[in-house]
């Protein structure tokens, strides 16, 4: 067993608490910006993340709930025009100091960087989305702290598909026994697994009554979770 190298966190429910009065007021905002009379509201958009990837969330919408729209052929450039739209809200959002990182967060992230262990993202967020998020609530320009940033559409196959964390790991260069991941979904959890990873939970507001059997730790906030907690992951069969 490799000695703990790297932490690939998450983004969105991880890192903060970004569904419920980020992303979805952004995408309210963007559906009324381009006259659509869509409303995701806290319900709603809880069972809509089960869909990841924004422009994925909206194309199911769509289908489900307004196949009038979904038939348009303009479809795709529609989606597009909502998803950069939502973007430049959330960013705002964000840029505004509307969102905070959840507790521990910081904590563990500068214990890791004193503690040479590298860090890395997989999201399914875009790039832009992670770096407001982390300029406003970590540092400004602490985006550069993550060696790899796996975001937005870099991997075709969005969680549970687990791309995006085989996309991250070839780039680092570094067996699967060196590193954890940290997620807060089952979608995540599932991910990571499928990409052999050992996987650390910390249940987010949209995720409570979710499945985690097989997380290697299960927490509900990341406060008071050091290095040293850490180490039980890398030798937990899961």
């Amino acid at each position: 067993m490799n000695a703990l190298q790297a932490l690939i966190f998450d983004v969105d429910g991880t890192l903060a608490e970004t569904e419920r009065d980020g992303h979805r007021h952004a995408f309210n905002a963007a559906f009324a910006e381009l006259g659509l009379n869509w409303y995701w509201d806290e319900t709603r958009y809880g069972h809509l993340l089960a869909i990841t990837g924004g422009k994925e969330r909206m194309r199911h919408y769509a289908a489900q709930c307004a196949p009038e729209i979904a038939s348009r052929p303009d479809i795709d450039a529609l989606i597009r025009q909502l998803h950069a739209a939502k973007t430049a809200h959330y960013v705002r959002l964000v840029g505004e100091g509307r969102l905070s990182l959840r507790s521990g967060v910081a904590e563990l992230i500068a214990e890791a960087r004193a503690g040479g262990i590298r860090l890395a993202i997989a999201s399914t967020t875009s790039s832009e989305n992670i770096t407001a998020l982390l300029d406003a609530s970590l540092a400004p320009g602490s985006a550069d702290w993550f060696e790899v940033i796996g975001a937005g559409d870099v991997v075709a196959a969005k969680k549970p598909a687990s791309d995006i964390y085989h996309w991250v790991l070839e780039r680092l260069a570094l067996p699967t026994s060196a590193c954890l991941a940290i997620e807060d979904s089952e979608n995540g959890l599932r991910a990571a697994q499928g990409a052999g990873l050992r996987c650390l939970v910390t249940v987010s507001e949209y995720s409570r009554e979710q499945d985690f059997s097989g997380a290697a730790m299960l927490v509900d906030t990341l406060a008071g979770t050091s290095l040293s907690c850490l180490a039980p992951c890398q030798d937990s069969k899961g």
